[in-house]
């Protein structure tokens, strides 16, 4: 039970910082939409997907391999050798940094006339090239922190980080850019630049002040080849069928529906939509962040009882939790962009993909305990299959179909790395799921969602929808006494299930 209790409260408080910067990072987009358009938020959009395919190639796996070196050492009990593995991360990340950074670049012109389309945003990938060794060395120490477990002094680094840019890219965009979309994109990315900058000299001097003693020096470069360089050969692949894909969609996309208007419906999809799509989901990245590293020791400790558990409970939590967030979006998706974005087409959108909200959703939730289960290249493999699977469909739909091709697209490829994910966690875990569970759970939610709808006001909606769906879910028996019993044994101090009750499995 204190097990338990301690995932819970960790759980709330990354639950609370990502909630604050999902709503902060969804605020600030909505003020950038306001001034450069639709269509500015299109081709921001493509500089921000070239920037992250930069950045997953500088960094090269270093993160991930900072983290797991120093929690070698940790665990070894050997501190005095973690200012060895950050020596090592350090000159590996300056490397493999300063030359990705040198080689965008150079071919900054060609990136823009070729890739993106538009000469304007030179400036904004050269800018995110100079600094992408920042960018590696604020992975390496992200990477030791969150080893070494100081979880709450890297949540509040990251707030800074996130208000620091916001207040450099909005002085930048009111003061310096106005209506400029080449100046804008600067804008932003001098905004992240900065921030990251803050967030790496801030942790530097955290761990300074540490005043670790340093041991005899130690052999690194082959440990970190072994972890880092596979991870980065991986994430490359990932991260390029990913930009191809951003790149590729405006360009398909112009010829069903001209390259402004194009342009305009890219804008709004990914950069209107999906923020609001997946707000709701930042409760659901706080367990996830948690899952990974408390399966890994179940997975290493045999405790195959507990690892089933965990699944049960997480699986239900996400399936619940995606239906109930996934029915009030798409009932109130016209007033909140209305509100938002005061443009419509961004409702019906937002109600096109709110529909698979549970899908992507439990998604997420799946894909953190793979990982955590020691599944990460299968995880990837699959990624990888689903993506270039979108590439394709992309590709043939959009000229054809337009918007409803990319919208397809996005649900099969999203829908079979949701099962494939899914079919190994039950696999390794040793789970089985019957299919009345979730089909009950979306049966309740279509029913509460029609019931609800006939319904004007935006508030009545929410209260008779959530009232409709947990008096279904009841009655169909998807949700029992004693969930709520297991539910108040984590929140109340002390609090315990009846030792008399079994609590029932979902799957």
């Amino acid at each position: 039970m204190q097990r338990r209790k301690h995932i819970f409260y960790n759980a709330l408080i990354l639950t609370g910082v990502n909630l604050l910067l999902r709503l902060v990072s969804t605020s600030f987009q909505v003020f950038i939409s306001g001034r450069i358009g639709a269509a500015g938020v299109g081709i921001l959009q493509m500089v921000m997907s070239v920037a992250s395919l930069t950045m997953t190639a500088g960094i090269a796996g270093i993160r991930t391999a900072a983290m797991y070196l120093t929690a070698e050492e940790l665990g070894r009990k050997r501190p005095q050798n973690v200012i060895w593995v950050l020596s090592a991360c350090f000159l590996y990340g300056l490397c493999f940094g300063g030359a990705v950074g040198g080689v965008v670049y150079g071919f900054a012109p060609s990136i823009a006339k070729y890739w993106i389309g538009d000469l304007r945003v030179v400036g904004a990938i050269r800018l995110f090239a100079a600094f992408l060794p920042v960018t590696c060395l604020t992975g390496v120490m992200t990477g030791y922190f969150t080893a070494a477990n100081r979880i709450g002094t890297l949540a509040a680094v990251e707030v800074a980080e996130q208000f620091c840019s916001m207040a450099v890219t909005t002085a930048a965009l009111v003061f310096w850019a106005g209506r400029d979309i080449g100046k804008a994109c600067q804008s932003v990315v001098l905004g992240g630049c900065l921030g990251g900058l803050l967030t790496l000299i801030s942790l530097a001097i955290l761990r300074v002040r540490e005043r670790e003693e340093t041991g005899t020096r130690i052999p690194m470069a082959k440990r970190l080849a072994q972890t880092a360089l596979p991870l980065a050969l991986a994430d490359d692949l990932k991260a390029g069928i990913s930009t191809t894909e951003n790149l590729m969609v405006p360009k398909r996309l112009s010829l069903y529906a001209g390259r402004g208007h194009a342009l305009a419906q890219f804008g709004i999809v990914c950069g209107m939509v999906f923020p609001v799509l997946m707000f709701p989901a930042a409760i659901l990245y706080g367990l996830a962040d948690l899952l990974i590293p408390e399966l890994a020791r179940c997975n290493a400790a045999g405790s195959k009882t507990r690892i089933r558990y965990l699944v049960r409970r997480s699986l239900r939590v996400a399936l619940l939790y995606g239906a109930c967030c996934g029915g009030l979006l798409f009932l109130l998706s016209e007033p909140i962009c209305l509100w938002l974005y005061k443009t419509e087409e961004a409702g019906m959108y937002l109600r096109w993909f709110a529909l698979l909200a549970p899908m992507l959703y439990c998604d997420a939730i799946i894909d953190a305990m793979t990982k955590g289960l020691g599944q990460q290249k299968i995880c990837v493999r699959n990624n990888i299959l689903t993506s270039g699977l979108d590439l394709v469909l992309l590709y043939l739909l959009l000229p054809a179909y337009g918007i409803r091709g990319y919208f397809f697209s996005f649900f099969v490829s999203h829908l079979l790395n949701a099962l494939l994910s899914l079919r190994l966690l039950l696999k390794i875990s040793g789970m089985h799921i019957p299919v009345w569970i979730p089909a009950m759970t979306i049966a309740a939610t279509l029913a509460a969602v029609k019931g609800a709808g006939m319904i004007e006001n935006p508030i009545g909606k929410t209260v008779a929808y959530v009232g409709m769906l947990f008096s279904l879910l009841c009655l169909l028996q998807v949700v029992h006494r004693e969930d709520f019993l297991w539910l108040l044994g984590l929140i109340r101090p002390g609090g315990k299930t009846r030792k008399n009750k079994k609590i029932p499995e979902l799957f």
